[in-house]
């Protein structure tokens, strides 16, 4: 890719973020967060989630 190709495409995408309406950008963005796996999981696997869990339950 061209360094022409990619501001062009760079251009592209930022036009076309700020042509969205804002409340869109924020549902999307929600969506995102909602999707997003714990940090806990994403770092260290499923042990600290099933830890917790049984931590929990125990209580």
């Amino acid at each position: 890719m061209k360094t022409n190709d990619y501001v062009k495409y760079m251009t592209e995408q930022f036009v076309k973020y700020f042509d969205t309406p804002k409340q869109e950008r924020k549902e999307r963005k929600e969506v995102r967060k909602e999707k997003k796996m714990p940090a806990s999981q994403h770092w260290f696997g499923i042990l600290p989630y099933g830890f917790k869990l049984w931590m929990q339950r125990k209580k």
